[in-house]
């Protein structure tokens, strides 16, 4: 179910889904993640980069959240995009460096380094987990 967003200002441009987060469907959704993200001029990097994070995100909501119940938005201000995945868990994700040896656990801590900014936050019902991203990549660098 697609749930547009409406913002007071012009500048925000926003969608948000409900979903089921299930592991045959996570390609979906990094499809209609690109396609929101290619409308908004994003380079092919930041989607690239965006359609890994979401697959981490929803991935882990499908390994370690019981109630696969889950809202994914993207809200695009100032050339900066942040997708943000809200679950009904309360317990916050850790990120630390991996184990370089490990078969697993660096999902979030690469993810954290290939973006903008990266966080995690409570929510009343849950979590909420983002990460931002620049519409592109080449103008957000000259920019900072």
């Amino acid at each position: 179910m697609t749930v547009p967003v409406r913002f007071a200002r012009e500048q925000y441009k926003a969608y948000a889904w409900e979903l089921f987060a299930e592991a045959p469907g996570i390609e979906t959704w990094r499809r209609t993640l690109a396609l929101v993200l290619w409308s908004w001029g994003a380079s092919d990097d930041t989607v690239d980069v965006a359609r890994m994070g979401l697959s981490e995100l929803l991935a882990n909501v499908v390994r370690h959240v019981a109630d696969p119940h889950c809202r994914l938005s993207a809200v695009v201000r100032d050339g900066r995009v942040t997708v943000r995945v809200s679950d009904r868990s309360v317990f916050l994700p850790v990120v630390t460096e991996p184990e370089w040896d490990a078969e697993s656990g660096r999902g979030l801590w690469l993810l954290k380094t290939m973006c903008r900014d990266f966080g995690c936050s409570p929510e009343v019902d849950g979590k909420c987990v983002w990460f931002v991203v620049d519409l592109d990549p080449v103008e957000g660098e000259a920019a900072a």
